[in-house]
């Protein structure tokens, strides 16, 4: 017997189906279509920087309302009583705690471009960041939120956010499929313009 046939999930909640907090994960533009056309900075007046800035209010803001939607979800899903236990209580803060110190010390690492794609608008960092919390996960960032949509499921005590972080958490897998390969090329490039500019002044 599932969780939908116990109850547990309500799959009828207009909250959770339409449109759904996971749907959001999905808003984020095309990275790899600005990297090669440049349509958010031409829209921006060739101003890359500030289009890129401009996307990461967006995303953030996008980040912000999903957040709400899916605490919102969460209050209308049922409850399971063994998740109001102390020992749940206390794995749920953990999973907060340990999600918001990714997110927010990779943010601090990265800076505002570092974070919100700048290096799709050309913008790259010298160096790749090596120090925590890229030292335990390459993908802070995603892990830290899945962590965190965990952590409200279960303070929440509704088994429908556990499904919805397995769901985001599959979607972020997916999306690193791509970014990773696309991202490694882009500064893989910039080396090899850096080293065939080396050789002509040698």
């Amino acid at each position: 017997m599932s969780f939908f046939d116990k109850g547990l999930i309500d799959l009828n909640q207009k909250s959770i189906a339409a449109p759904s907090p996971v749907k959001l994960t999905l808003c984020v533009p095309p990275h790899a279509a600005e990297y090669r056309n440049k349509i958010l900075t031409r829209a921006f007046g060739g101003n890359s920087r500030l289009a890129c800035y401009a996307l990461a209010a967006t995303i953030f803001l996008l980040g912000v309302f999903r957040d709400l939607l899916y605490e919102r979800a969460l209050r209308h899903q049922p409850s399971l009583p063994i998740l109001q236990s102390l020992p749940f209580e206390f794995l749920a803060y953990a999973l907060l705690g340990a999600g918001n110190i990714l997110v927010l010390s990779s943010m601090w690492a990265l800076g505002i471009t570092g974070t919100y794609l700048g290096d799709y608008f050309g913008i790259l960092m010298d160096d790749r960041v090596t120090s925590f919390p890229f030292n335990v996960t390459d993908a802070p960032m995603y892990y830290g939120s899945a962590m965190s949509f965990l952590g409200t499921a279960i303070l929440y005590a509704k088994p429908a956010g556990v499904l919805l972080t397995a769901l985001v958490l599959g979607m972020y897998a997916v999306a690193l499929r791509f970014e990773d390969p696309f991202t490694a090329e882009i500064y893989a490039k910039r080396d090899r313009e850096r080293k065939r500019v080396g050789k002509k002044v040698a």
